[in-house]
C-alpha cells in the first residue's frame, strides 16, 4: 500500500535544491503546482551568491537562467553555457 495524501505531500515538499550563481543575473524562478503552471516568485544571484531552495505546497518546479551550479540529492548539475 502506498503513501497516503499528506504522506506523499511530505515526501515531494521535503526536497532541497542549492544554487549557486557562475555569473552575475543568474535568475531562480518558482513554478506554481496545480492545474495551471504559473510563475510564483522570482530572484536575482550574482557571481558566488547561494540560494537554498524548497519545493513544497506551492512549488512544483524551479526554473534558472544563467550560468550555475545546482546540488540536488540526485546529483551536481551546470546549468548555462
Amino acid at each position: 500500500m502506498g503513501p497516503s495524501g499528506s504522506e506523499q505531500m511530505d515526501v515531494i515538499c521535503g526536497d532541497f535544491i542549492v544554487v549557486r550563481a557562475s555569473e552575475n543575473g543568474v535568475t531562480v524562478i518558482g513554478l506554481t503546482r496545480g492545474k495551471d503552471t504559473k510563475f510564483h516568485h522570482s530572484e536575482k544571484l550574482d557571481q558566488g551568491e547561494v540560494m537554498i531552495v524548497q519545493f513544497t505546497e506551492h512549488t512544483s518546479a524551479i526554473k534558472i537562467r544563467g550560468r550555475a551550479e545546482i546540488l540536488t540529492r540526485h546529483g551536481r548539475i551546470e546549468s548555462g553555457d
